[in-house]
């Protein structure tokens, strides 16, 4: 399940959702947590919204004319600036894990929506082998809990969000149940299994 979540984050934040996408999300339910909540209002605002109004709402809030509304790197959100420290970090990590960046990706690694993918991987075993809770602690700690929540509420609170603003919601909630279940794992005897910390 946390993989799954991991999934739909990097895929609505790497690209703007096309008509099956959106026809996907507007299947979406939810109950009545906070992510559930999320997940009813983006369901809904997705079933109001078309391919093109995705595509431009996409755009303006991460795209624009010399940069969008929003700058969806960890680099940024640490320093104030592009490619610094934090993706240099990134890179090694990555290639302790045996993991490589896509050739046809242009970003920079430390893109939320690469960050979110390769949480999902290293959960599914998909690089070579799950990890367990407390390497999937560190990968987390060091590379995405530590700005990925300040980048969904500004997500969820930019002024281009419409289809996006729940989206930003459901990220900001699962970074804070990411954070508690990782807390709580730590403190315990280490019994617990990767990809069940949520549950």
């Amino acid at each position: 399940m946390r993989a799954d979540v991991y999934t739909l984050l990097a895929t609505l934040l790497s690209r703007a959702p096309d008509r099956d996408t959106l026809a996907g999300l507007k299947g979406l339910s939810g109950d009545d947590s906070a992510i559930g909540k999320a997940v009813t209002a983006l369901a809904r605002v997705a079933a109001e919204t078309t391919p093109g109004e995705a595509s431009r709402e996409y755009d303006a809030l991460f795209i624009g004319l010399g940069r969008g509304e929003l700058v969806p790197f960890a680099s940024y959100y640490l320093t104030g600036f592009l490619n610094e420290k934090p993706l240099a970090v990134l890179r090694g990590h990555m290639r302790q894990l045996g993991i490589a960046r896509a050739a046809e990706t242009k970003d920079p690694e430390d893109h939320i929506a690469s960050l979110c993918e390769m949480m999902a991987g290293l959960i599914r075993g998909d690089y070579a082998s799950a990890l367990s809770v407390a390497d999937q602690d560190a990968f987390f700690n060091t590379h995405i809990a530590t700005w990925a929540g300040h980048f969904f509420a500004d997500l969820e609170g930019a002024a281009g969000s419409r289809l996006y603003a729940p989206i930003g919601t459901l990220g900001r909630a699962f970074m804070d149940i990411e954070i508690e279940a990782f807390r709580m794992a730590s403190a315990s005897s280490g019994t617990m299994t990767a990809g069940r910390t949520t549950q």
